[in-house]
């Protein structure tokens, strides 16, 4: 008889399991053409319980939802085509606050660095110049899913970009535009994004 529960017990924990990771799956499947087309050239974020290697909302199972923006810090972000020789910027943004349907606070900057090595990048490993530390996603409540967007770009030789007193006095409103034309970064090399709303 113990040996019948045991089986049992193993048997649902495992259907729970094989549950969750379908929806996690599927909810790739849910997403607009917009926002499924945004990822693009092999960017992956990984996070303790949660590997984002393509668009995808994040589902409300595991409190995955509260994890990321409560308990989890900054993600390892991983590019394996970066070139070894080469420098970085990566930077991540919310371009939905405080709500898609009225952005007037976007662009949020949640994380910025510069001078990334190609080599550490290959490895999934930030070193570089930290210009706005990492801050989870936090969508207020009632504001419906907010689009997590990671931008990867070649950082020009010999240069260091920067952000002006304004841009360093607030995270909100950031001219992402205006600062990739001023370090001419030009077109990311890699893009990824995920959807989350108010856990609560």
């Amino acid at each position: 008889m113990e040996i019948g529960c045991r089986t049992v017990s193993w048997l649902l924990l495992l259907s729970v399991c094989v549950w969750e990771l379908c929806c996690l799956e599927a909810t790739k499947h849910t997403l607009s053409a917009e926002d499924s087309s945004y990822c693009r050239d092999g960017l992956e974020v990984h996070y303790p319980e949660l590997d984002i290697k393509n668009c995808l909302e994040i589902p409300k199972g595991r409190k995955l939802r509260e994890k990321i923006s409560t308990v989890w810090g900054a993600p390892r972000v991983l590019y394996p085509k970066a070139d070894e020789k080469k420098s970085y910027v990566l930077m991540m943004v919310d371009p939905d606050a405080p709500r898609r349907s009225s952005p007037t606070s976007a662009h949020w900057r949640h994380w910025l660095v510069v001078d990334v090595k190609g080599g550490d990048l290959k490895k999934g490993h930030i070193h570089g110049t930290t210009l706005t530390e990492y801050f989870p996603p936090t969508p207020p409540s009632n504001t419906g899913f907010h689009r997590y967007q990671f931008m990867l770009f070649k950082q020009p030789p010999g240069t260091t970009p920067s952000l002006t007193d304004k841009e360093n006095s607030s995270s909100g409103k950031w001219n992402l535009q205006g600062f990739v034309e001023r370090c001419h970064l030009g077109s990311p090399v890699a893009t990824l994004q995920f959807l989350t709303q108010n856990y609560q």
